[in-house]
């Protein structure tokens, strides 16, 4: 007799509420059912990347420590920064990286968008983004985000996290079923 799944097992790599809604947002389109636990773990890099690849490690060390400490199902690390871009332009990016059982990686970004030159320099000098954003603007909110801010609301830090974060799903998804193409067309008869 068949029973119900266990649901699947979640883990991210931080207790800010920002990154628990975006998981929250995008795990019901991948999983019936799932659980969530959040769990503060370093990121290994500054407390403000300043590059994709720099902001990238942060999220790849978040998702493998937060799997490792709770066994999850999956790991996930989100982590915003900032990082050069055309035309010498400074840019927001997020990042998401999700670790699974096998230590198979998905990695997915969200849109960037441009920092004001003012910002971007006191970035540059050691700020970090919340803190420019106070001093530049008199306002900052490390929930809704940069983002938010410069949208004036159109919007928030959660849809930035958030569609990095699915693109990391599938590009995972993606991952795990062609390995398993691979797997079946192994065994299947007359597959080379």
């Amino acid at each position: 007799m068949g029973g119900l799944a266990p649901p699947v097992r979640l883990a991210l790599g931080s207790q800010h509420p920002t990154k628990r809604a975006a998981v929250e947002r995008v795990a019901p389109h991948f999983w019936p059912s799932w659980e969530l636990v959040c769990v503060a773990v370093p990121s290994g890099v500054r407390a403000q990347p300043l590059s994709d690849e720099e902001t990238v490690a942060g999220a790849l060390a978040r998702a493998r420590a937060a799997r490792s400490e709770t066994d999850a199902d999956f790991g996930i690390g989100l982590e915003s920064g900032v990082a050069p871009g055309p035309l010498g332009r400074w840019y927001v990016v997020s990042w998401a990286v999700v670790v699974d059982r096998e230590e198979r990686l998905g990695i997915g970004g969200a849109e960037r968008f441009p920092l004001p030159d003012q910002l971007a320099q006191r970035v540059l000098a050691g700020l970090d983004l919340a803190t420019a954003l106070t001093v530049t603007f008199g306002t900052a909110s490390r929930e809704s985000g940069a983002v938010a801010v410069l949208t004036r609301g159109r919007r928030d830090r959660v849809e930035l996290l958030a569609i990095a974060l699915l693109h990391a799903l599938c590009d995972l998804e993606q991952q795990r079923s062609d390995s398993l193409h691979v797997a079946r067309s192994s065994i299947a008869p007359g597959g080379k």
